[in-house]
């Protein structure tokens, strides 16, 4: 007898659901997050495992792990595209479960892509490093805001980022509560900043861009840490079949739902990759601060449309660049980017 399980995943326990090969219900259970219990559970089924489906929850790394680290066929299931019917009256865990071994077999799920397992602690590394460059730029920019704000002037960010001398004392003086909220904002941000450098210097003992993904680094914009955080968030770049579905899971299209030619809402924004979409704002805004053609790219946007719309059509244009330059193995032509801008 064929068997078709599924794990319905939460943050201590999880939901079996096992179907055989006619759709039949066979058998419902509740386990531990623990990777023996899970795989016990799972020997000890009778019948022949056709697949396990786990759904792409923020911890599924260890179960997924887990399973095929005894053998079995794993399937990640993409949460963003499974629908159950809505006019369901009952819905719970072990229904989840369920549902997801029957689209697996039936040959309906949609499915995301495992990482290699041994790729992903620097991945998350590299996502952490992302983590703190946000925090810093939020404290910089407050710290620019209070300074602005109460003596009308706007200091640069370069200013506030000094390690080497304090430049932020003198903008404050007069006023000890915005001095003393100045200092430890800079503070935390030269904590920050070293933080960073510590995970880059990391990164780069560790990493090396492989084969086409070497060619990241003639795109504008992308350095060695961006070009090692695009290579690992993108994966085999052969899992997309065109330009179109690599730049949508960078989340660098519009999402619209039209009917009759008119606007009907707005799809799922969170489909794709929130840190592939970081990676190429990035580039982005690098590449209109150090290069006069996609500053000139984007000034033109800017003065048809607005500064957001221009930044996210310059982010477009570097991902899409950057797929061909993966999939061929190509250097980076501006000029077949950006067209006579790019001369």
């Amino acid at each position: 007898m064929k068997l078709y399980i599924a794990f319905d995943v939460h943050s201590s326990s999880s939901v079996l659901g096992v179907v055989d090969e006619d759709g039949r219900r066979l058998f419902s259970k509740k386990v531990r997050n623990d990777p023996e219990s899970v795989v016990k559970l799972v020997k000890g089924l009778e019948g022949e495992v056709v697949g396990v489906v786990v759904e792409s929850t923020y911890n599924w790394y260890w179960i997924v792990d887990a399973l095929m680290g005894a053998g079995y066929t794993a399937h990640l299931a993409n949460p963003s595209k499974v629908q159950k019917y809505k006019g369901l009256k009952h819905s719970d865990d072990r229904h989840d479960a369920f549902w997801l071994a029957e689209m697996l077999r039936l040959g309906v799920l949609p499915q995301g892509y495992i990482y290699p397992k041994e790729e992903r602690p620097v991945r998350d590394l590299l996502r952490k490093r992302g983590h703190l460059v946000r925090l810093r730029t939020s404290l910089i920019l407050g710290l620019e805001s209070i300074i602005t704000r109460n003596y009308g002037i706007k200091p640069r960010a370069k200013d506030l980022q000094v390690m080497s001398e304090d430049r932020v004392s003198p903008l404050l003086e007069g006023n000890e509560d915005l001095l003393l909220a100045g200092v430890k904002s800079k503070e935390v941000i030269d904590c920050l900043t070293e933080n960073t450098k510590d995970i880059e210097r990391a990164v780069r003992g560790r990493v090396r861009l492989r084969g086409e993904y070497a060619k990241l680094m003639t795109i504008m914009g992308v350095g060695e840490i961006l070009g090692a955080t695009i290579m690992l968030e993108t994966g085999p770049i052969s899992r997309f079949r065109r330009v179109g579905n690599y730049v949508s899971y960078c989340r660098k299209v519009p999402t619209r739902w039209l009917s009759d030619g008119k606007m009907k809402g707005r799809g799922n924004r969170k489909n794709g990759n929130k840190y592939l979409s970081w990676a190429w704002s990035e580039a982005g805004n690098a590449a209109r601060r150090h290069y006069a053609c996609a500053r000139r790219y984007f000034d033109r946007k800017a003065q048809k449309t607005n500064i957001m719309v221009a930044h996210n059509a310059l982010d477009h244009k570097l991902a899409r660049a950057g797929y061909y330059v993966m999939r061929d193995g190509v250097d980076f032509d501006p000029e077949r980017v950006f067209g006579r801008l790019g001369r």
